[in-house]
């Protein structure tokens, strides 16, 4: 008998998923990764499209979804549970009401392959996850009265919930366009997400995992320009049809963060997996602005800078974050983090150059690149759940309850 952050007895059960929020939802979202995948590659690369996908309106739209609502936002429901619980050391959600939040979840990805129930059922579900998902992340930081904290991350998880409720509205044409607002909104704000935590954990890590001592450079003006601009960029891209005003915005922030890059770059992440894959990914968020202001030149394609910012930054970051966050909730030894995660983010690295770059020297084999970067992510995934699933079942290896 152990005692938890309450200071309450609480036993250490042998199945350990939902002891706390990032089990259930990291193992989640890379299995869902995995599976959506191989549907998507069905679909785009061997021309097979079912009912189910139909009803979210085309393949393409049910791709995109689903990697936004369903994979993205499950790792941020994982993390975001489990890190607001370290911010303010307020017991979050576990066992019941997390394996009902973690069900709402997995039922809205499960329930639009019945063709027997209507598109809504599911709708709603997914719509009352990112409600319930507000309110579960939002109570500790408001019992913690950490008001700063509750704007941060309330108003992102609430625009993301509206961003999904426009995407809805859209598939039953009850908003012109919904599923496009929708869709590049929540895709925004994701990575505003990842923005924002990534300030604060990203020299934090390094700093600490190097190996030696090191002090990053860190700048308010460089915080506050990225988060404005940002903002300002989303909504001309979104808003605004004159290209060039996202584009010129898009160019900025090449400019703000690779000077942020260059502040927090040392060649001593290379030895160490768990660093270089969140400067790699934060590399790619930047090639995807550089890519959107090309793209309102009409130098590159549009999609390009899309798949820059979900494949290669989203991708590669929310895949080296779990990889971490996993390892430090179940008592193991960051330090000494699985041998294969080399080669499990060097997949993934390869994915998004094939997916993004390779375009662009040889464009007539485009499809097939495609397909091997749908190999690579599958590929990539497996190997990172071979490696963590166990982990996130299993209790603690210290015996504390998490």
């Amino acid at each position: 008998m152990l005692l938890n952050i309450d200071n309450k007895p609480t036993p250490v059960h042998p199945f350990a998923l939902f002891q706390l929020g990032f089990r259930p939802f990291f193992l989640g979202a890379a299995l869902y990764s995995v599976i959506a995948i191989l549907l998507w590659t069905a679909a785009y690369s061997f021309q097979w499209t079912p009912g189910p996908i139909l009803q979210l309106g085309s393949s393409f739209w049910w791709h995109g979804h689903e990697m936004v609502f369903g994979y993205a936002t499950a790792v941020a429901a994982g993390f975001l549970l489990t890190a607001t619980m370290n911010w303010t050391g307020v017991q979050t959600i576990r066992f019941t009401p997390l394996a009902i939040l973690f069900s709402s979840w997995l039922l809205a990805r499960i329930l639009p392959w019945i063709e027997a129930v209507p598109v809504a059922v599911p709708a709603i579900l997914d719509l009352l996850f990112l409600l319930a998902l507000t309110a579960a992340v939002t109570h500790p930081l408001y019992k913690a009265k950490q008001w700063d904290q509750v704007r941060i991350f309330t108003s992102k998880l609430s625009t993301l919930f509206l961003c999904n409720l426009i995407f809805y509205l859209g598939l039953f044409d009850i908003i012109d366009g919904g599923e496009r607002f929708g869709l590049y909104g929540g895709i925004y704000l994701i990575l505003a997400l990842v923005l924002t935590l990534g300030r604060r954990v990203f020299p934090f890590f390094i700093e600490k995992g190097v190996g030696t001592p090191i002090n990053l450079k860190n700048s308010k003006s460089l915080d506050i320009s990225s988060l404005v601009l940002f903002l300002l960029f989303a909504l001309a891209d979104l808003f605004f049809p004159q290209l060039w005003i996202s584009g010129l915005l898009a160019a900025i922030l090449v400019v703000v963060h690779g000077i942020r890059f260059r502040n927090w770059y040392t060649p001593l992440i290379w030895g160490k997996p768990l660093l270089w894959v969140l400067m790699v990914g934060y590399g790619w968020m930047i090639l995807g602005f550089l890519f959107k202001a090309l793209a309102a030149l009409g130098i590159v394609s549009p999609y390009l800078a899309l798949h820059a910012f979900t494949y290669g930054a989203i991708g590669i970051i929310t895949i080296g974050m779990m990889a971490r966050v996993i390892l430090g909730h179940t008592g193991r030894n960051i330090f000494k983090p699985p041998q294969s995660l080399h080669l499990i983010f060097g997949l993934l690295l390869a994915g998004a150059v094939t997916r993004v770059l390779l375009p662009l020297i040889a464009p007539e084999q485009f499809t097939t690149l495609v397909l091997i970067s749908q190999g690579l992510w599958v590929i990539s995934f497996l190997l990172f759940i071979w490696n963590y699933a166990p982990m996130l079942v299993r209790p603690r290896k210290d015996g504390r309850p998490g």
